[in-house]
């Protein structure tokens, strides 16, 4: 049994891939919350004071509260400081889909799921996504990744449950699995910052994306 954990902790680390995104969701709200303490000098300290205390984020389990405190410090971190700074000044939506970018920064199993299964979906015929599309996704990441191949067919299910439930707060997924395209008021400031990519991931238009690059 050691052996076998010993070597899935050596195939953890190599892998680029993390299943912590079902510790969480989406997380605007708390995110809001938690910023200024991630900002703040003595960060640390706020934030075991926050696991300990509960006195923001009001969530009653404490398991579930550092979960969800430990994903919003991840999220943080994966981008520079400048970054959060800008965040604040922007509009609730564009926060929204600041939000969206920032998790797709952080988790790779998100940024493979929407550029090989969502995007390519969009440019299809349906225009839908669902669980099963993810699932096959899995089974080709699974073939490259030993650590995710070790991943239970139910976490593999809440990770992919996890990102659709992103896409339908975010906007970009209905009820019923239809896609839609993203609308924010400062696309420039993506192109700006020399990510491109993003607009396409909003599911624009190429035609769309070239306006926006004229109006800068």
């Amino acid at each position: 049994m050691f052996i076998h954990n010993e070597k899935k902790m050596i195939e953890k680390n190599k892998s680029p891939y993390t299943a912590a995104l079902t510790g969480g969701g989406f997380l605007f709200e708390e995110t809001l919350t938690m910023l200024p303490l991630l900002q703040a000098e003595n960060s640390e300290e706020l934030l075991q004071e926050e696991k300990v205390n509960n006195n923001l984020l009001h969530i009653n389990a404490e398991t579930s509260r550092k979960k969800v405190i430990t994903e919003i410090r991840r999220r943080y971190q994966t981008m520079p400081p400048s970054f959060w700074n800008d965040f604040k000044e922007m509009s609730d939506n564009d926060k929204v889909i600041a939000l969206f970018y920032v998790i797709l920064k952080t988790y790779k199993i998100c940024f493979d799921f929407h550029v090989n299964v969502t995007m390519r979906k969009w440019n299809s015929i349906s225009k839908s996504i669902d669980k099963e599309d993810l699932m096959m996704e899995f089974n080709e990441i699974s073939a490259k990744d030993e650590f995710v191949d070790s991943w239970s067919d139910a976490t593999k299910g809440k990770v992919a449950g996890a990102y659709l439930t992103i896409l339908r707060k975010v906007g970009m997924l209905t009820n019923d699995n239809r896609l839609h395209s993203l609308v924010c008021n400062n696309y420039d400031y993506y192109l700006a910052k020399g990510e491109p990519w993003f607009l396409e991931a909003c599911l624009l238009q190429p035609y769309e994306i070239d306006n926006i690059k004229k109006s800068m």
